[in-house]
């Protein structure tokens, strides 16, 4: 067959015959000759040449080539992975490893890929990471020469360069039930944000004694966290539904309190009056101390609503516990509250071989006006009158 009566496919299978026995420049310009055919473009065929351009040391050619690959197709992931290798291979590191980060976010599963393939993207990864190692630390000395900032201000400059740098995901409020609009997406909240926190904090060691009183006397008082009937999908909580490994001794639940308990515990009901919390009948306020058994993980999960946020107070705290609110990971300290947006996917865990303690309680959003409270609270009440249904288990 003559050259000029070849195909595309004819021209194509020969190159690859070139290739395979180390003639790169016969399949370059077979693979030239290919791309001057008649028909659609073939992204293939643009990158088989950059190839054989790379492995003849002509990176401009290459890069032209992967150009052309991506003017048909701008997410192919192996011509945008060789983009990135041949800015790599002209020392623009910095912009290699940024354009190694494009190339990652169209990467298939590990599973689907060759071994080179593997390997090439093993190497993106890499490079991308120093690269956003050297953007963290650039990005931190920007900051301490455009002059200092400190706590909310401090913290929200800290997750906001995570989040540039990748080292921070973006979660967002996803509430089962209430959705009020305009609220910030926050997952632990400052401390500024709440002026009676410190004062709460201090009643930790009268609040700790009933506890423990509690949990010598009254332990058969405990019940199941999470308590769905039969007939209720319940996914994620099934391993702990009705179960004792995730207890609570409730305090004010529904909106009332339970008396016999709050007799109990008259002192720890005097500092939950510090709370600014919500006061919904049959929903809110609510207040518990909760017990998480050994090696016992609370799966990730979200609130009912953002219009309300969760108090924690750490009272019994064995080491390897832990808690996290989105792309926060906190370790409690005993005596040290913190108050955190549940609409927001947490998880807690207890790896510890005793059981951890902890005081929660709901408190309203700061960032609600007065007037707000009120309508929220007339709205929640009108909805349950209407539908004459008992609210959900977690409340407001």
């Amino acid at each position: 067959m003559a050259t000029s009566e070849r195909d595309s496919p004819a021209l194509k299978a020969e190159a690859s015959r070139a290739m395979a026995a180390g003639d790169l420049r016969s399949a370059a310009a077979l693979l030239e000759e290919a791309t001057r055919l008649p028909g659609p473009g073939d992204v293939d065929l643009w990158i088989s040449l950059a190839g054989c351009r790379r492995g003849l040391a002509d990176t401009g050619g290459a890069a032209a080539a992967v150009d052309r690959a991506l003017a048909i197709e701008p997410r192919h992931f192996l011509a945008l992975l060789m983009r990135a290798s041949l800015l790599e291979r002209t020392g623009e590191a910095r912009a290699a490893g940024r354009a190694y980060g494009i190339a990652l976010t169209q990467a298939p599963p590990a599973a689907a890929l060759d071994e080179v393939t593997r390997r090439a993207t093993e190497h993106a990864r890499q490079a991308h990471a120093r690269y956003l190692a050297e953007l963290q630390s650039a990005l931190t000395r920007e900051i301490g020469a455009g002059g200092a900032a400190s706590g909310p201000e401090q913290r929200r400059i800290s997750a906001f360069v995570d989040r540039l740098v990748g080292k921070r995901r973006v979660f967002h409020q996803e509430p089962v039930q209430f959705n009020y609009p305009g609220l910030p997406e926050i997952e632990f909240l400052d401390r500024e944000d709440f002026p009676w926190l410190a004062a709460f904090e201090t009643e930790t060691g009268a609040i700790r004694e009933e506890l423990e009183a509690v949990l010598a006397d009254d332990a058969s008082e405990l019940a199941p966290y999470v308590n769905y009937p039969d007939g209720v999908p319940i996914d994620q909580w099934a391993e702990l539904n009705r179960s004792p490994r995730w207890s609570a001794y409730h305090l004010l639940q529904g909106g009332g309190v339970v008396e016999e308990h709050a007799r109990k515990c008259p002192r720890t009901m005097r500092a939950i009056q510090l709370l600014d919390q919500p006061r919904v009948p049959g929903r809110s306020p609510s207040a518990m101390f909760s017990v998480l058994k050994p090696r016992t993980r609370i799966p990730p999960h979200t609130g009912v609503s953002n219009t309300r946020l969760v108090l924690h107070l750490p009272l019994i705290l064995p080491p390897g516990c832990g808690f996290r609110v989105g792309s926060e990971t906190r370790a409690w300290r005993e005596g040290e509250a913190w108050v955190f947006d549940d609409t927001i996917e947490h998880e807690a865990w207890n790896d510890s071989d005793l059981p951890r303690t902890i005081l929660i309680c709901d408190v309203w959003n700061p960032r609600l006006s007065a007037a707000e409270r009120e309508l929220i609270t007339t709205i929640m009440i009108g909805m349950d009158r209407f539908s004459g249904a008992q609210p959900a288990q977690d409340g407001l």
